[in-house]
């Protein structure tokens, strides 16, 4: 399967990608972000994404955790990564 790349945004989670540091594993030529991606660079798998969203939108903007699991479904779904989930 061939994902393809949106500049530097995160195919997972649509996370503008500035810096190096902000790719996975510090690489680049990694089509998703530091959240997404595993130490080695993987992509985590969808449950560890959707979990780590849902955790960030419940702490940034102060959602209940329906909300922001409701939030999360909708965003990730819309995802390179994830629309043939």
């Amino acid at each position: 399967m061939t994902i393809e790349r949106d500049g530097d945004t995160c195919i997972s989670c649509g996370m503008p990608m500035r810096t190096p540091d902000e790719h996975a594993a510090a690489d680049p030529s990694k089509p998703y972000c530091v959240h997404c991606g595993g130490e080695d660079g993987q992509l985590k798998s969808y449950p560890e994404v959707f979990a780590g969203f849902t955790g960030f939108l419940q702490r940034t903007q102060g959602m209940s955790e329906q909300a922001a699991r409701d939030t999360a479904a909708q965003v990730l779904a819309k995802q390179p990564a994830w629309s043939s989930r």
